[in-house]
Formats: structure tokens, sequence, C-alpha cells
């Protein structure tokens, strides 16, 4: 059985042909945070950036926009709505190998270091050094950065319940931009570290940054996430 729609804000836009569905998940009793899906808009062609379910209401407002043509999975803690898109839209899905949270459905296309986006004007970064599979899009005409849990931007803590938020501050998350702990002490190889990493990302050409949780982050990118990286890694 596929995981029920839970409570989402109504499709916003955030440029020019790219969406944001900001929503949120229930982890378990009293536990709940928020999780975004991110809509690109390429010609009359959707692509969804790890998929949200949404109510009814939403997917219609969703197909208004476009043919689901593709769903894109990240980031390996993410896919529990993949199977629902897949099945409703028979569209393609494109992960990296190697997926472990969610083993299934089985990538229709592998995303490597060597794949071209199939987005115009849009490129993929994969984490090399990580254990599970993470990777990154830049939409580079509007010098965006999309992750999934490697890099989150907070402002607020809509759709976090007073448990997760008692819980994000015991794994070291806080407003502003985090390098994921949890995900961070999962996917680092024993003896290794994670920044080699993201001094290539930095090397990308980005001033906004959106991942699968928290907000929208237009400003000051870059200078905050080498902070980050000096004090977290």
């Amino acid at each position: 059985m596929p995981a029920p729609a839970f409570p989402h804000d109504p499709i916003k836009k955030l440029y020019p042909n790219i969406y944001l569905l900001h929503g949120s998940i229930k982890m378990g009793p009293g536990m709940r945070m928020s999780r975004n899906m991110l809509i690109i808009k390429d010609g009359n062609d959707l692509t969804l950036i790890n998929p949200v379910r949404m109510k009814e209401q939403g997917l219609k407002e969703l197909e208004s926009l476009g043919n689901i043509l593709r769903i894109m999975r990240l980031g390996d803690f993410h896919g529990l709505d993949d199977q629902f898109y897949l099945d409703r839209y028979q569209c393609e899905f494109w992960a990296q190998a190697g997926q472990e949270t969610y083993k299934h459905p089985k990538p229709t296309h592998t995303i490597s270091y060597q794949t071209n986006s199939p987005i115009s004007n849009s490129e993929f970064f994969i984490f090399k050094t990580a254990l599970y599979p993470e990777a990154a899009l830049l939409i580079k005409n509007h010098k965006l950065l999309i992750t999934t849990d490697s890099i989150q931007y907070y402002d607020d803590w809509s759709y976090f319940s007073p448990l997760t938020k008692f819980a994000f501050k015991l794994l070291s998350f806080k407003k502003g931009l985090n390098i994921g702990p949890p995900w961070a002490k999962r996917v680092t190889p024993k003896g290794q570290c994670l920044k080699e990493d993201f001094e290539e990302l930095l090397k990308l050409d980005f001033e906004s940054l959106i991942a699968a949780h928290g907000s929208l982050l237009t400003s000051n990118v870059k200078d905050l996430l080498k902070e980050e990286i000096n004090r977290s890694l």
C-alpha cells in the first residue's frame, strides 16, 4: 500500500518554470517534519524531484502545469512516494544505482557522474565519497542548487512537531544552513571525510539553494556553506 498524502501547501512558483511543493511527512507517533518536492518544467514536460505525494486537488494542479515525464530521486533517504507517481503517470524514474533505503522501484535511468541531465541547462553533481547514493542538481540559468539531505536550510520550523524540533536540536540541526548531521554520519566512510566532495561542489556556479527539507535560500549561500563545512566536517 502506498503511503498517504500528508499535509502540504499549494504549489508555489519559485522561478520561471521551477515550482516548489512544500509539504510534510509523519515519521512516527508525534514525529512530523517538512519535506519538499521540486517541479521543473521543460517545454511541456515536468520532472518531479524527490517526489512527495499530494492530495487529489494538488495533483490536479500539478497536471495543469504539464505532462509528468519523469521523477528523479537525488538522495537515498528519499523514495517513499516514488511508486505512487510511477503507477499514476507511467513515467521515467531517474536515480543513482545502489539505493538502500528504498530498493524498489528500480530506476529506468541511472544517474552517475558521467550522466548528462535530461533537463535543459542543468547538470548533476555526485557526492563520490558517500557510502550511499547522494546527488545534487544545478539549474544553471537560475544558479539554483537542488539538494536532498546533504545541505538543508531552515528559516522556520513549518510542519515540524514539537517532538521533532526537540530531536533536531539534539542532532545538532539549527536554523540556517546545515550539512545534515544524520546524513553525514551515515554516508561518511570510516576514517574519511566528505570535505573534498563539498569543496568540489563549491566550484559550481550557484547562488541559491533548495533542499528536500526546509526553505529556499537566496543569498550568501557559498559563504554560509563554507562556514558550515569548517564547523561540521
